[in-house]
């Protein structure tokens, strides 16, 4: 695998994480909460016109963009366990940015799916 598809892969795992804390940023905003209260179609037009989720959105097409490239590059089963990288991103990202607890499990939880990345990339 050369630096430039590993570059890839982590870039797009990146997007991934970037589009859960738009997504999450997005569907806890009141307003689009409320919205979903006066039926699913209310609850669908909130959700298509907040910002948090098309750029969420956004960035996971983007991400999908970027992981076809490394899939021409190399084998799935070497690129797809780096996707489990976005659980420590997913998880310092939540923390960082949406205040979200940072237990000993999930620390334990996420070096555990780390150690298996490890073993499989190599």
């Amino acid at each position: 695998m050369t630096y430039l598809t590993f570059g890839l892969i982590l870039f797009s795992v990146f997007l991934s994480v970037v589009a859960q804390i738009f997504l999450k940023s997005g569907m806890s905003n009141k307003a689009t909460l409320d919205a979903f209260g006066n039926g699913f179609i209310s609850g669908i037009v909130a959700v298509s016109m907040n910002l948090w989720v098309v750029f969420g959105m956004m960035a996971y097409v983007a991400s999908a963009g970027v992981w076809l490239m490394v899939l021409s590059k190399v084998e799935v089963s070497r690129a797809y366990p780096f996707v489990g990288l976005g659980f420590i991103g997913t998880m310092l990202f939540g923390f960082w940015f949406l205040n979200e607890p940072l237990t000993l499990n999930k620390v334990i939880g996420t070096l555990c799916i780390c150690t298996g990345v490890y073993f499989i990339a190599k």
